[in-house]
Parts: C-alpha cells; sequence; structure tokens
C-alpha cells in the first residue's frame, strides 16, 4: 500500500516537473521584440494597392487622392456581379437555415 502511495508521489511530482519545463522552454528568444512594441511603431512606408510595389509615404498619398477622385468605381463583368450575388445569398441561408 505504502509502496503504490511512494510511486504515485513520485510520478506526479515528475508529472509537475516535466510540465514546468515545457512552459520554460514555450517562451520566445530574448532577442524577439515584442508585439505591443511593433503596434505602437510608426510605418513610414506603403505598398500601392494597385501593383503591390514599395511607396515612399508622399507617393502613397498621392495614390490614395488619385484612387478617391475615381468618379466611377471599377466596373465588373455580369457574370462575376451575377456570382457575388449569389455568394450574397447563400450566405443569407446560411444565416437562417445553418445545415444547408
Amino acid at each position: 500500500m505504502h509502496y503504490r502511495l511512494l510511486t504515485l508521489g513520485i510520478n506526479l511530482g515528475m508529472g509537475l516537473i516535466m510540465s514546468g519545463t515545457q512552459i520554460t522552454l514555450a517562451l520566445p528568444p530574448p532577442e524577439d521584440i515584442p508585439e505591443e512594441v511593433l503596434r505602437t511603431e510608426i510605418i513610414l512606408e506603403g505598398r500601392s494597392q494597385m501593383t503591390g510595389e514599395p511607396l515612399s509615404p508622399a507617393e502613397y498619398a498621392q495614390l490614395q487622392q488619385e484612387l478617391e477622385q475615381n468618379a466611377y468605381p471599377p466596373q465588373l463583368k455580369a457574370r462575376l456581379q451575377h456570382l457575388i450575388f449569389l455568394l450574397r445569398v447563400r450566405k443569407m441561408l446560411k444565416i437562417v437555415i445553418p445545415f444547408f
């Protein structure tokens, strides 16, 4: 009886020790920059929405202004518009009938 309690205690102790070492191994390396610091960092470069190429802040602002000045949004083909409509209908039906 005492032998079983002793082995149970040893096994529990080893399990706790092993789980504690796994937690410490999961820490990131010290040279990693914390996410909180990265969120506050000001990004000075941007990318073109049209081509994806890197832009300076002035070029990015100019591109944004040009895109806002376009009076007409880009036209989609009728088949693509119909497909988008069907996807929206499907999304609405999934709310009403979840197993559909």
